[in-house]
């Protein structure tokens, strides 16, 4: 091998033991929480960790910022988790127990998909921008409105993580929750940047 497939190499290795060891304090700070408290908070850290990656800042001190960051945000995060939560119980009892007319069931689809969508821009904007809890919400839905791209992204991202993770489940272990904050963070970063470079033509004119 060469050194430039070296450095590829550990370039590559490296960055999968940050993904499999930001998923496992992810877990554990989920569980120390006792789940239904925990995973609010070790979901904003691990948004917070990978946002910082995507950015640029490739250095920070994992665990570190992962603790600060549960701390910080445990009780506002976990605002945000149960208003999540009871949007999931609401959904999950319109597809299972309330019986429509197809006519119905169609425009019903399709504001499931568009609260489904918009939830998984919560945690981004959550860590992304400095908002209240109602205009987390509400940025979040007009975010994931205008930017159709970074939802198929997101999308499609999700299809090949699943289809990855049907073949090798043991991977799901390491790398399920992370790897899917990922995509998700990554595709809504450029809905971000799309956002700021607009405000600033705007502000430009």
């Amino acid at each position: 091998m060469n050194k430039l497939s070296m450095n590829g190499l550990y370039t590559l290795t490296e960055w999968i033991t940050r993904f499999a060891y930001v998923n496992i304090l992810w877990i554990g700070f989920s569980l120390l929480g006792l789940m239904f408290f925990g995973i609010s908070p070790a979901t904003v850290a691990m948004f917070t960790i990978i946002r910082k990656w995507i950015m640029g800042d490739s250095d920070i001190p994992v665990f570190k910022t992962f603790w600060n960051t549960y701390k910080k945000e445990f009780l506002r995060s976990n605002g945000v988790g149960i208003v999540i939560a009871l949007l999931a119980y609401i959904i999950f009892i319109d597809l299972n127990y309330i019986k429509l007319d197809t006519i119905i069931q169609i425009p019903l689809y399709l504001i499931i998909f568009a609260i489904i969508m918009t939830l998984l821009y919560i945690f981004p904007v959550y860590v992304h921008y400095n908002v209240t809890f109602f205009q987390l919400f509400k940025n979040s839905f007009f975010i994931m409105m205008v930017n159709p791209v970074s939802s198929i992204m997101m999308l499609i991202g999700f299809v090949a993580l699943f289809f990855v993770m049907k073949f090798l489940p043991a991977l799901s272990i390491f790398f399920g929750g992370s790897l899917s904050a990922g995509i998700i963070m990554s595709s809504c970063y450029l809905a971000f940047q799309k956002i700021e470079k607009k405000r600033q033509k705007a502000e430009a004119t």
